[in-house]
């Protein structure tokens, strides 16, 4: 559930990576840390570029404590004189979406990254590994410009590491 989740995040993130008739889509930095090493250590968190247009998530993070409960806040930022909140805000509890996915917002997000997700399982969750998320294309209409999407990772309780992934959309005219 908690790689999930942490999945989820990370093609959260990923679901900016919008290929449409519309826009192009390109990831320009990521950020991954973790608050509390005992919990989660990132082995490596990066942008791998296969061309001047297309790029992966590379994130391998291995979650080290056993974990009941799991909160996700994801939240979608576009740049204007300083990054502003735009579009999305959601917090939303891992476990239970994975037990009865009912949130719509989270359900097209999580439709995007199941498939390239190694997590298919609800909560609890031991020692789990995440790795390689890879580029996934949605026919969603973003208005051009530089976005942030941040996902802030709560075990128990407690925020234990973030995903930051910075995109930027062009309009095709």
């Amino acid at each position: 559930m908690l790689a999930k989740v942490i999945i989820l995040g990370v093609f959260g993130a990923g679901l900016f990576l919008v290929c449409s008739d519309s826009a192009s889509v390109k990831m320009t930095n990521v950020v991954c840390e973790s608050y509390d090493k005992s919990w989660t250590v990132f082995h490596y968190c990066r942008l791998k570029a296969y061309s001047r247009n297309k790029t992966s998530l590379n994130i391998n993070a291995t979650i080290l404590q056993p974990v009941n409960s799991v909160s996700v806040r994801f939240k979608v930022l576009k740049r204007a004189n300083g990054y502003k909140p735009f579009l999305f805000d959601v917090t939303f509890d891992a476990c239970q979406f994975l037990r009865k996915p009912n949130n719509p917002v989270i359900k097209i997000v999580y439709n995007m990254i199941k498939e390239a997700s190694n997590v298919n399982h609800s909560c609890p969750y031991g020692l789990q590994v995440l790795s390689d998320f890879h580029r996934i294309s949605i026919p969603l209409p973003f208005p051009g410009g530089d976005y942030l999407a941040c996902l802030d990772f709560i075990f128990n309780g407690k925020t234990q590491f973030y995903v930051n992934v910075y995109f930027h959309i062009t309009e095709d005219i």
